[in-house]
C-alpha cells in the first residue's frame, strides 16, 4: 500500500463526498480525516503508565458528516457492506456491534463527558489497513470525533490540551462501547502527532513531546510489513497480558510497572512469585527504557543506531511478552538478514504488522526477500510499504 499522496487525498475527499450525496440525498457539512499510527517502540507500555513513541501514518480515514435534527445515527462505509441506523439512546456496551461501535461510541463518550450531542449522517472511506495493528479503529473514532467537535463548536481540536481531552473521550468509547481493552496511545497518536515527528507520549500523565523523525534525512526508509495474519484485541490475549502486568505491580506494591527502576530490575523481578509474570514485567520495564534510548538516539541524530534497539524490542516481545507469531518473526528475521538495520513487530501483537529500518538502496531487495519468505512458508502474501511521519486529525473540506 503506497503512502497517501495529495492527489490520492483529494480523490478520497471527492469519493466520500459523492458517496454521502448518493446515500443521503444531499452534500455533507464537511469532510474530516484522521490517521492510523505505527508505533516505533514502546509496546504494551501505555496501560503500564509507561512511555511510547508512535508516528501518525500518511494513510487516513475520511468521514463525510452532517448533523441531524434528532438523535438518529446513520452510518455507511465504502469499506463495508454493513450499515447502521440507531438512536443514540440505544448505544451501550456491545451495541452496536462491529465497526459501528466506534463512531457510535464516540457520541456516547462525548455525552458522558458532559457535551451535548445529536444525531449524525456519516459516510466513511479510508486507506488505513484494517486488522494490521495500525489503529484503523482509532482513525475511525478520531475522524468522527473531529467532525463532531467542529460541527457542534466544542473546540476539541483547538490546541494540544483540547486534543488530549478528545483522545481520552475516544479511548472511553473504544473501551466501553466497542469493549476493546486498549490503552491511550492510538488515539493520542491520531489526534496529537505532527508531520516529520514521532510523539513521545508519557502515559502516566498524558504529556507529550515532539521528537524529530525524518528517516530520509538520514538516508533511511521505514518499511511497514503488514503480515496479513489475523490481528484482534478482543480475543482475550491482550487482556491476559494486561492482567499479568497489574498482578506484577500489585505484588511489588507499586501503582504501575513504570515505577520499577531499570537498574533495580533483577532484584525486583526476584520478588515476583511466577515465572510468567516475571517475564511480562521484564518486558515492560525494559521496553520503557528502550523508548528512552530511542528518543536519545533520534535527538542526537543517530537514527541508524535505533536499529539495534528495534531488534532488542522484538526479542523481548517474542520471548518475554509472547505476543509475536510465526509471520511476524519471519518478517523481522528476513528483513534483518537482508540488510535492515533493525526490525520489530509493532502494535498489540498476535498478528498485524512489523517495521524495518532500511537503507533505501536495498528497500526493494528487503521487500522481495520478505515476500518470498512468506511464500516459502505457506503464508499469505504480505503488504509492504514505506511510510513517513504524518499529521493528526483535521478538517479536509
Amino acid at each position: 500500500m503506497p503512502s497517501e499522496s495529495p492527489e490520492a487525498s483529494g480523490s478520497l475527499r471527492t469519493s466520500v463526498t459523492q458517496a454521502f450525496s448518493d446515500v443521503f440525498g444531499s452534500e455533507p457539512s464537511g469532510v474530516w480525516s484522521a490517521p492510523g499510527r505505527v508505533n516505533l517502540i514502546g509496546e504494551h507500555t501505555d496501560y503500564n503508565a509507561g512511555l511510547c513513541l508512535p508516528i501518525a501514518l500518511p494513510h487516513r480515514t475520511y468521514a463525510a458528516v452532517r448533523l441531524r435534527p434528532n438523535r438518529q445515527l446513520r452510518l455507511h462505509s465504502l469499506q463495508s457492506s454493513e450499515s447502521y441506523s440507531l438512536d443514540l439512546d440505544d448505544v451501550r456496551p456491545g451495541n452496536p456491534s462491529g465497526w459501528g461501535a466506534y463512531p457510535a461510541g464516540v457520541l456516547w463518550a462525548l455525552e458522558a463527558a458532559g457535551h451535548q450531542v445529536q444525531g449524525l449522517d456519516v459516510m466513511l472511506d479510508g486507506r488505513v489497513p484494517v486488522g494490521a495493528g495500525l489503529s484503523s479503529s482509532a482513525a475511525l473514532e478520531c475522524a468522527v470525533a473531529a467532525a463532531v467537535s467542529d460541527l457542534l463548536g466544542l473546540g476539541l481540536l483547538s490546541d494540544d490540551p483540547a486534543r488530549a481531552a478528545l483522545a481520552g473521550i475516544c479511548v472511553n468509547a473504544e473501551n466501553t462501547i466497542a469493549m476493546a481493552p486498549t490503552g491511550g496511545m492510538d488515539q493520542s497518536a491520531s489526534l496529537r502527532c505532527r508531520e516529520a515527528n514521532a510523539l513521545l507520549l508519557d502515559c502516566r500523565d498524558g504529556s507529550v513531546q515532539q521528537v524529530p523523525f525524518n528517516p530520509s534525512a538520514h538516508d533511511l526508509t521505514l518499511l511497514v510489513m503488514n503480515t496479513r495474519a489475523k490481528h484482534s484485541l478482543v480475543d482475550g490475549q491482550y487482556e491476559q497480558r494486561r492482567a499479568s502486568c497489574e498482578e506484577a505491580a500489585r505484588q511489588l506494591g507499586v501503582r504501575s510497572l513504570r515505577e520499577v527502576p531499570i537498574d533495580e530490575l533483577g532484584q525486583t523481578l526476584d520478588r515476583l512469585s511466577d515465572k510468567r509474570i516475571r517475564a511480562r514485567a521484564r518486558h515492560v520495564v525494559t521496553e520503557i527504557d528502550r523508548v528512552r534510548q530511542t528518543v536519545a538516539l533520534l535527538r542526537a541524530g543517530r537514527m541508524s543506531d535505533v536499529g539495534s534497539v528495534f531488534n532488542a524490542s522484538h526479542a523481548s516481545m517474542r520471548d518475554d511478552f509472547e505476543i509475536s507469531c510465526a509471520e511476524l518473526d519471519i518478517a523481522v528475521e528476513t528483513a534483518t538478514a537482508h540488510g535492515a538495520l533493525g526490525a520489530r513487530m509493532t502494535g498489540g501483537g498476535f498478528g498485524g504488522s512489523a517495521i524495518a529500518l532500511v537503507p533505501p538502496s536495498i528497500s526493494a531487495e528487503v521487500t522481495s526477500a520478505v515476500i518470498h519468505a512468506f511464500a516459502d512458508n505457506g503464508f499469505n502474501a504480505p503488504d509492504i510499504f514505506a511510510v513517513t511521519a504524518g499529521g493528526s486529525a483535521r478538517r479536509e473540506s
